[in-house]
């Protein structure tokens, strides 16, 4: 009897977490499939030929990916320090890496703007070499770095604390110098992490909308395309970019996925 009871309540358990999964799964694909299918696709090709929609789509992804490599250059050493070492503030540091997530997106784009625009000291200083952020594609880099750059961080942290730092000193005992070691011995082991918070944070950015309508309106990425015909037009003028926006972004994150599930496997 015990046994059937252990067994009817590990059975009721799980179906109490599929049913529960079953919900969330709802919850995100319905809104997703219920707008691609309420779309016809002769929109989305007129939407298509559209220059302002190629353009806007371009780049949305064009400078997301420039975000992302930026952040990878500047932070993933930032996560290996975090990952390696202790010292005094580190807590401060990981809590300012998070920070982006929870400040209101709106609220980044205005403190953003208190940095880079053209009366600041640091917008002054990057106009002598010609960058200028207000209007300008640097803008839309540095929204977007600034709100998705914590996924990187993150995720390339936790990649180098699964790495046993035993392994590294064995190189350096070797004759491996530090540089060396990070390059040949670190980095290719936690680059699976690295991979997926670079992926999330690429993701990150290209949706980002709040602080780049404050930094940036023009140039248009694709979010503040769509919301400008949305606010002008009206739902049926908007949906098929953003439909068309759906669909790039599902096929490319797919082909991500699969080129990362690759090299785990490897």
């Amino acid at each position: 009897m015990r046994a059937l009871s252990r067994s009817l309540t590990s059975n009721f358990t799980y179906a109490l977490f599929v049913l529960l999964g079953l919900v969330l799964l709802f919850f995100i694909t319905l809104p997703i499939l219920r707008t691609v299918i309420s779309t016809e696709p002769y929109q989305l090709w007129e939407s298509f030929l559209e220059p302002d929609v190629r353009s806007a789509i371009l780049l949305t992804l064009y400078a997301a990916l420039v975000a992302t490599l930026i952040a990878f250059v500047i932070g993933v050493p930032l996560a290996y320090m975090l990952a390696r070492f202790n010292f005094p503030g580190k807590g401060v540091v990981e809590g300012l890496i998070d920070l982006p997530i929870v400040i209101p997106h709106t609220a980044a784009g205005i403190a953003l703007l208190m940095v880079f625009g053209r009366r600041m000291w640091l917008g002054q200083f990057f106009d002598h070499f010609g960058i200028r952020f207000l209007g300008a594609v640097p803008g839309i880099v540095v929204a977007m770095m600034f709100v998705s750059v914590p996924f990187l961080v993150d995720s390339a942290r936790e990649g180098f604390e699964a790495v046993d730092p035993r392994i590294e000193k064995v190189a350096r005992t070797l004759g491996a110098s530090p540089w060396y070691v990070f390059w040949h011995v670190t980095l290719p082991l936690a680059w699976r992490a690295i991979m997926s918070g670079a992926i999330m944070m690429w993701a990150r950015g290209i949706s980002e909308f709040g602080a780049v309508v404050i930094l940036v309106y023009h140039p248009m990425t694709a979010p503040v395309l769509i919301y400008e015909r949305f606010l002008s037009f009206g739902l049926n003028y908007s949906r098929p970019v953003a439909v068309l926006l759906i669909l790039i972004c599902l096929a490319i994150f797919a082909v991500l996925r699969m080129i990362s599930g690759r090299r785990k496997r490897i």
